[in-house]
């Protein structure tokens, strides 16, 4: 079976493995110096050299551990928005009490920077910005290099939901003056779902200590106290931590330049190999990911029969559309652990497939 969707991704033999190892004691020694390691090495992917810290927890812990830290209740906070999962990291502020505002954008489209510009400059006390970097619902990848040049020049906190895209695409978290970053083990880690990474900026530690929004399990200041001690403050998924510790092993064998070269090919084979079966790249195509492809069908083509007959016929597992987009695209992962092998099976399985999923 061929799993080709957002995440979880497949993971490499290696990884599997390692997670096999046996429990450590994670208040002892041995733990942190393998704490230490992995930490080191996920500044070096992040490039920060801010705190980076691991979380027990699904991405979407990291998104919400992104907004309790930083922010209090009544807090002013821009929520902007091109997809699902934009829409999520603002539903997630409203639930802890934010003066939440909303600037969407068409799905398929990317944010424009002057619409985030002007949105801030009509609500000058906007204490944070959420944005998506990488929107795994619509195959978008947002320009964060300029949308952070203009919420930074605003004075205001820069949130990132980069679950989909760090690790895969270049995010130099630094450069771009990002103040939380979030991601996740399940996407282009290669690693099993239950870790959220996230990097916390000094403009970040500053918010921090003056928010005020309910927070336990995700207070930055008890991972931050326990680091320190080389602990985590809660019960760690050490299975999880062995397979990370093993990807990140690959992941800088292999180079940052090399990973994002290599997404950046497969994303370009995957659209031009769906366009040559008579199908179309749902999003506009210069800011189309490369790490996920939201494609559209034909008139003839039932997308929900297609998927269908991919999973059941060609042992081939592709997403759907998501809220809005339900049943008008589909989605194929191409992060992680992918090479031109894959992509070229699952566009063969895909030919095959098309005529048996034609409209009666």
């Amino acid at each position: 079976m061929q799993l080709r969707i957002p995440g979880p991704t497949p993971c490499p033999p290696q990884i599997l493995q390692a997670m096999g190892g046996q429990m450590m004691n994670h208040r002892g020694p041995e733990f942190a110096g393998f704490l230490s390691s992995i930490t080191d090495r996920l500044k070096q992917v992040f490039q920060t050299r801010s705190d980076v810290f691991l979380l027990t927890a699904s991405g979407t812990g990291g998104m919400e551990s992104a907004i309790v830290n930083t922010l209090s209740p009544g807090d002013k906070v821009l929520s902007v928005s091109n997809g699902f999962f934009g829409d999520r990291f603002g539903d997630i502020a409203v639930a802890y009490g934010a003066d939440v505002i909303r600037l969407g954008f068409e799905w398929g489209k990317p944010v424009d920077p002057d619409a985030v510009t002007g949105a801030l400059r009509a609500n000058r006390d906007i204490r944070a910005t959420l944005v998506v970097h990488n929107e795994t619902s619509t195959g978008v990848t947002n320009d964060l290099g300029r949308i952070s040049t203009v919420i930074k020049a605003s004075g205001s906190l820069l949130l990132v939901d980069a679950i989909s895209s760090l690790g895969c695409i270049n995010v130099p978290v630094d450069s771009w003056h990002c103040d939380v970053v979030v991601t996740g083990s399940q996407k282009g880690w290669m690693v099993p779902p239950g870790l959220a990474m996230v990097s916390v900026s000094e403009e970040a530690w500053k918010a921090h200590a003056q928010a005020k929004m309910p927070r336990c399990y995700w207070d930055f200041s008890l991972i931050r106290d326990a680091s320190q001690k080389g602990q985590t403050p809660w019960t760690p998924g050490i299975s999880v931590c062995y397979a990370l510790d093993a990807a990140l092993d690959l992941m800088l064998s292999e180079g940052l330049e090399g990973i994002f070269l290599r997404h950046a090919r497969l994303g370009r084979k995957t659209r031009d190999g769906i366009k040559a079966l008579g199908l179309s790249v749902f999003p506009d195509e210069h800011c189309a990911s490369d790490t996920v492809t939201a494609a559209s069908g034909s008139a003839e083509v039932d997308l929900a029969k297609l998927i269908r007959v991919l999973r059941e016929q060609h042992q081939v597992i592709v997403a759907g559309g998501m809220g809005g987009l339900s049943g008008k695209i589909f989605r194929i992962g191409h992060l992680g652990y992918v090479d031109d092998d894959d992509i070229e099976s699952f566009l063969q399985a895909l030919d095959k497939a098309i005529p048996q999923a034609k409209k009666t």
